[in-house]
């Protein structure tokens, strides 16, 4: 599996052909989530996750990535689409694919952090865990006291 079509729009699971430099710039300046992270930290995460490119035509416009061991736990990461391409169900598509990506259908667990994307996420199945349900516990690192100076 290595493309999926939309009209005028691909995905691509073909890590060479994912732009660093875009996705960098995304991160480090629109995100809520990684503000200020640096390029070497944003090429080492790509290369070491399965990543999901939209592209319009030949331009990148999107990006998802799954951090996971390919046999039990999967964590969906630096989901976003282009402004300029948002209200087109792309978000939608992209979710769709990577939840039916081959190597992720027999994760135990798939989780995500989001503020504001509840709903998209809720139609494919996710939940908000209640920590006292399940012991789910974390670390958690503000962006902006991890990628200073």
């Amino acid at each position: 599996m290595g493309y999926s079509y939309k009209g005028e729009y691909f995905l691509s699971m073909v890590q060479e052909e994912m732009d660093l430099q875009y996705i960098h710039d995304y991160l480090s300046n629109e995100s809520y989530w990684a503000k200020g992270i640096d390029f070497n930290t944003v090429e080492k995460s790509v290369k070491n996750s399965l990543c999901f490119g939209l592209f319009h035509n030949v331009t990148q416009v999107g990006f998802a990535r799954v951090i996971t061991d390919y046999a039990t736990f999967g964590y969906l990461a630096d989901v976003f689409i282009d402004e300029r391409h948002r209200g087109q169900g792309l978000s939608k598509w992209m979710v769709s694919e990577i939840m039916n990506h081959p190597d992720l259908q027999k994760l135990r667990r798939l989780m995500l952090v989001t503020k504001d994307a509840h709903g998209l996420y809720e139609q494919f199945g996710f939940e908000v865990f209640k920590n006292e349900d399940n012991g789910l516990m974390g670390i958690r690192r503000k962006a902006e006291e991890m990628y200073r100076g």
